[in-house]
């Protein structure tokens, strides 16, 4: 069976204890946070391997590997195959550092995006700047109301409800 399934068949189990889960997620987002750490400390440098050796590199299991194999693929510059897979799967980490800050903004993973170390990737105006970024391309803004006696939007010179409005 291929990793992915495991890990989210254990991740977003529905019949697991809530405290199990709880916990298997609080240590997680440790190991997760760990790896962060490392990684943006040379971000232009592509780390690589196979899933079980990067998970040796970074001191954490297998699963957790692929959790986050599974979590930072949408911020890879080359998506990795983590549907198919497996222990012997060669990876990389060679992420776009903008499309990464954004996307843990957009996760809302404070403890990821607040890290000391994008300090010396990105200065704070520039973090602020994705940040506002990514937070107004998810805020949905309704167009102004016509009402039935405003100008046709279309140009027609026409009343809304002697227009558009009719149909």
């Amino acid at each position: 069976m291929a990793l992915l399934k495991t890990w989210r068949d254990t991740a977003y189990s529905e019949n697991a204890n809530k405290g199990d889960l709880q916990r298997f997620w609080s240590t997680y987002f440790e190991a997760e946070k760990e790896i962060y750490e490392q990684l943006l400390k040379t971000p232009d440098e592509v780390v690589s391997g196979t899933v079980k050796e990067l998970a040796d590199k970074f001191e954490v299991s297998v699963m957790t590997m692929t959790g986050f194999l599974d979590g930072i693929n949408d911020s890879l510059k080359e998506a990795n195959p983590i549907e198919e897979m497996e222990e012997d799967t060669v990876v990389n980490l060679g992420f776009d550092k903008a499309l990464l800050y954004k996307n843990m903004v957009a996760a809302g993973a404070d403890w990821l995006y607040e890290l000391k170390e994008w300090e010396d990737i990105f200065d704070e105006e520039t973090r602020k700047a994705l940040y506002k970024e990514q937070k107004s391309s998810t805020t949905v803004v309704k167009g102004e109301r016509v009402y039935p006696n405003d100008p046709c939007p279309c140009g027609s010179g026409k009343k809304y409800k002697k227009c558009c409005g009719k149909k």
